[in-house]
Parts: C-alpha cells; sequence; structure tokens
C-alpha cells in the first residue's frame, strides 16, 4: 500500500464507519485503523455480564436503507451479542474490513506544512502521509481507574468494565464487589446479584436510574413500518429533535401546566421508558431549579417504593438530590432497585464510609470493615470525550501536543476542528452535542458534514483547511455561554470532566441542542466553510487536485 493516501480515520465502531462508508462513495483513498481485533469500537470492548445498549431501534443504527431494510432487530434496546451481529452485517452488505487494519493503534501523527500531509504512525512501526486525519475515538474509549491504594495486592480477579475479558469470567457463587453505579455498574449489578454467593456494592453518587421497559420487537409491525416509509420518518425526525432521539422536549414550561396535567404527563413519560422522563419532558428541565425539583420529587417516589429497606431507600433515592435530575446522564434498568431487597446484597455508601485500601482479601472501608471478595469490579468511568485522544501524540503546526492544549482548557470550531491542526477532524468530539446526542445520528449528521467539506476541498484544488483563532474563539463562547445557563453546571460529572482529578472543568459537550447544531454548522459549510483558512499548497499533484481516487 502506497504511504499516501486521501484520508485515515482512527476507530472502526459507529462513527468511524460511517466515515469510511460516506469517504469511499465520494472516491476517497481511505485507511482505518481499529485498535480492537475487530468491528464495533465500544460494542468490541463491552462484554461484561448485561451490556446493552440505552439506545433504542430502529434509532440506533445507520439510516442508510440498504442495511435497515434487510436487518432485524429482536428487542427494542439490543444487546451487546446483538450489536456485534448488526456489526458483521454492515460488513456483510459494505466489505468494510478491506479498508481496516486491526489490531493496530495509532500512536503519533504529526502534520507536515510542506506538505499539507499529516505523518501518521502506528503500532505496528508503519507511517502513513493521509492528506486529511479523522479521529473517531468515541467519547468513552479511555477507561479511569482511581488511584486507589493496594490495588496492586488483591488477590482475586479485578477487571475495569470496560477491559472484561473477552472469554468473560463466571461470577456464579463468587464474593462479588462492584465499585461504580453508572450504566455499566448497574447491568453488571442486575446480572450478578441472582448468581453471586454475596454482591457487595461501593456507591458514591446515586444513579437516577429510568426504567428501561423493554420489549421484544414484533417482526410484523416492523416489517410494516419498513415498507410505509415508517422508518424514514423516524430518521428524519431524530435530525430535528434536541437529542437526536425519536423523541423531543415538551415545548412547554413546567408551571405552564396544571398540577394534574403534569402528573399525567410525567406518569405517561416514565410508563413509556427509557429516556423520555429524561429528554422528552418539559421545556425547562435544564434550566428551571424548581421545575427539576419536581421531576426529582416523582422521580424518587417511584424508586424509593421499590425498595423495603428505609436506610437504602435514603442513600438510593436521598431525600435532598446530589445534584439536579438528569444532570448526569440517568442508567436505564431493569431491576436494579429490586436488586437491594436480597439478602445476598450489601450497599456501601463510600460519600459517608470510603474505601481506605485494596487488601489482598478485597476491600477495606473507613468503618474499619474488610469486605471479603473473590472479584473486584471496577466500574469506574472514563476519562470521557478528550480521553481517547489524549492517547495519540498529536503534535500542531506550533509544535504542541492536543493533550497537552487541551489540558488548559478545550478549544474547538464547530467540536470537530482545533486551531494549528489542519486537515483534522474529530467528529463525535468535544465542544460537539457528543454525550447528548444518540450515537448514530451524530456519527451521520457530522461524518456527511466532514466528507463534504473534504469535497470542497478537493473541488477547489485546496489542500489546506484549517480553523482560524477567532472563529475557534467564538464557538467556544458558544458554548461556554449556553452551559453557564443550564443546571448541568451543579453536577460533578464526566459532562464537565469533573470526574478525572486535574481535569479542567468545563463543559465538555455543546448543550444546546442538535437543530442549533446543525443549523450553525451548516451555515458555516453555505458561506464557504467561514471561520477557516483554506489554501493549496505547493506540491505538482495540487494540479490534478492532489487526491488518489480509490477504484474498487
Amino acid at each position: 500500500m502506497s504511504t499516501e493516501l486521501d484520508v485515515v480515520v482512527v476507530g472502526a465502531g459507529f462513527c468511524g464507519l460511517y466515515q469510511l462508508l460516506s469517504l469511499r462513495k465520494r472516491g476517497y483513498s481511505v485507511q482505518v485503523y481499529e485498535t480492537a481485533p475487530d468491528l464495533g469500537g465500544t460494542w468490541y470492548w463491552n462484554c461484561y455480564p448485561g451490556a446493552r445498549s440505552d439506545s433504542e431501534v430502529p434509532i440506533y443504527e445507520y439510516s442508510l436503507e440498504e442495511l435497515w431494510k434487510g436487518w432485524k432487530w429482536t428487542e427494542r434496546f439490543p444487546s451487546r451479542s446483538e450489536l456485534r451481529a448488526y456489526f458483521d452485517y454492515v460488513d456483510k452488505t459494505f466489505d468494510v474490513r478491506r479498508d481496516i487494519k486491526f489490531n493496530t493503534r495509532v500512536t503519533a501523527a504529526e502534520f507536515n506544512t510542506t506538505t499539507d500531509r499529516w505523518a501518521v504512525t502506528t503500532s505496528d512501526g508503519r507511517v502513513v502521509h493521509p492528506r486529511f486525519f479523522i479521529l473517531c475515538t468515541g467519547f468513552a474509549s479511555k477507561p479511569y481507574i482511581p488511584p486507589f491504594k493496594g490495588l496492586d495486592t488483591f488477590r482475586g480477579v479485578c477487571h475495569h468494565s470496560a477491559l472484561w475479558p473477552q472469554e468473560g469470567i463466571d461470577l456464579t457463587g463468587k464474593r462479588v464487589g462492584v465499585v461504580g453505579t453508572g450504566a455499566s455498574g448497574i447491568q453488571i449489578i442486575q446480572e450478578s446479584a441472582a448468581i453471586a454467593n454475596h454482591l457487595t456494592i461501593f456507591q458514591r453518587t446515586p444513579n437516577m436510574a429510568l426504567p428501561l421497559r423493554q420489549q421484544t420487537i414484533d417482526q410484523t409491525s416492523e416489517s410494516d413500518a419498513k415498507d410505509n416509509g415508517g422508518y424514514q420518518r423516524v430518521f428524519a425526525f431524530c435530525k430535528t429533535t434536541f437529542a437526536g432521539f425519536a423523541l423531543d422536549l415538551i415545548y412547554k414550561n413546567t408551571f405552564d401546566v396544571s398540577t394534574e396535567e403534569r402528573r399525567e404527563t410525567f406518569h405517561r413519560l416514565w410508563e413509556k421508558g427509557g429516556f423520555w422522563f429524561w429528554l422528552g419532558t418539559f421545556q425547562d428541565m435544564f434550566t428551571n431549579q424548581e421545575a427539576n425539583d419536581l421531576a426529582y420529587a416523582y422521580w424518587k417516589d417511584k424508586v424509593r417504593a421499590r425498595i423495603n429497606d428505609p436506610v437504602k431507600q435514603e442513600i438510593l433515592a436521598p431525600t435532598f438530590p446530589p445534584h439536579p435530575f438528569g444532570t448526569k446522564r440517568p442508567a436505564l434498568e431493569q431491576t436494579y432497585y429490586e436488586v437491594y431487597n436480597r439478602d445476598n446484597v450489601a450497599l456501601i455508601n463510600i460519600t459517608e464510609n470510603p474505601i481506605v485500601e485494596v487488601t489482598p482479601k478485597g476491600v477495606l472501608t473507613q468503618d474499619g470493615v474488610e469486605h471479603e471478595l473473590d472479584v473486584l469490579v471496577l466500574a469506574t468511568g472514563f476519562d470521557a470525550v478528550t480521553g481517547s485522544m489524549s492517547l495519540i501524540d498529536i503534535k500542531g503546526t506550533d509544535g504542541t501536543m492536543l493533550k497537552d492544549k487541551w489540558a488548559k482548557g478545550l478549544t474547538t470550531y464547530l467540536g470537530m476542528t482545533v486551531a494549528k491542526y489542519p486537515n483534522m477532524f474529530f467528529p463525535y468530539g468535544p465542544q460537539a452535542p457528543t454525550n447528548f446526542c444518540n450515537g448514530p445520528t451524530c456519527a451521520e449528521l457530522q461524518g456527511n458534514w466532514v466528507t463534504n467539506c473534504i469535497d470542497h476541498a478537493r473541488a477547489n484544488n485546496l489542500t489546506h483547511v484549517e480553523a482560524k483563532e477567532d472563529a475557534q474563539s467564538r464557538w467556544v463562547k458558544i458554548v461556554g455561554d449556553t452551559f453557564q445557563t443550564q443546571l448541568f453546571t451543579k453536577a460533578k460529572s464526566s459532562y464537565t470532566g469533573a470526574n478525572i482529578p486535574g481535569k479542567v472543568i468545563e463543559s465538555m459537550n455543546f448543550t444546546g441542542g442538535l437543530p442549533f447544531y446543525d443549523k450553525y454548522i451548516r451555515e458555516v459549510a453555505e458561506k464557504g466553510y467561514v471561520g477557516f483558512v483554506l489554501k493549496s499548497g505547493n506540491e505538482a499533484e495540487v494540479a490534478s487536485n492532489g487526491y488518489i481516487l480509490h477504484h474498487g
């Protein structure tokens, strides 16, 4: 393979594969590098017990008719095994594997201002020189393991939920400890409670989890929806909603309606399951504390009714919320709260009774109790959004590593580019809707924008596309100003980087909704990519566009 090509894409999950398909369709030479040995991104690595999507189908798939026409889901919220099968179907349909190098990590990248190409180095020692460099590394690809004293002394089995062995771990009859009650922790807890000899859960902050309401897909109804334009309407609707889901905010304020109507609305949303109670509710949920308090009170009452022990009720659904409802991403659960009624389950509130150290036998808490364990699960989250890109030494034209630049605070233009790093894009990254958007919806919207931008460069003999500093500053201000009007500022979460010690506290995402974001980036493109430096290099090949057309 020639070391010069049009595009290198990093990552073979939803975002990376869509970017590959979009670029390949336009005739570009593309090479994808993937650290894992197979497709799926996070759905390759997430093989812990109970791993399942919290986005429902059909929106948690590509909107490409070539795919949805022949693919059949079996559950409303697909399991990890079904998602892996879906990625195999993507390959069967489009032969994506032919352009992917698996078991290959991109370790470094540096832009050459003479050639207007990136020098991209991989873990096998290869250096390739693409015109464009696209990071599709996902928002949850760098696991965070707290620096627990003595962790390396534990004699049992210990794994982070995102680094679970592919062959699995038999938890039957074991003494299991789970640190963390985010989405992964909750799914593991639900699966292990019934088979473990004893389960000890170490909770720092209660998860304001919502009912999943799992359903088996009725294939006749699904087939009718495909034949009658139902799928096309759903995908089109997703692009108009706040978070890219097939649901939207109620464009009324909480106190605009009567107490009875509000109660009926809450009940209806709760019964729908999924994210309806979070993202399908009144529009002032994230801006009005009093409105938010009513939603929390409803949630608290619903949850407490499922927990027998008053002490556990207060730990899991406290009288006074630790943060506004929904300002941390709620997990979706099926039997989570009933788990705490089991005799073989213990709940440790590590806010009041912290972990002192991990011992060879288990976990020692401040009260002097040593919780003996055979298996210790660290469901302790991720260095989200920027963490995965920080694993690569990406050097800009000013000689600064991207991870060093962002260590001082995030700066991007449109949440996809950054000044001093020409010809580099990062869909589903920082200061974009990312954590507040359905993954495939965001992957397609941003993926199309990136491909169109590269098309514009090719059509105009441009070899250098770089965000301007002033345009970047304007976008950063929009992101910050929007965030400051919302209640997310009151929560210590991965939305702000507060879960990682030493990380700058700021909005990691654009929280103004997908419609605003879509309109903004489209207008940038329609105005000739305003806010970018666009220029041609001096290479002889520029005369013939400087692009390597991919045939076959």
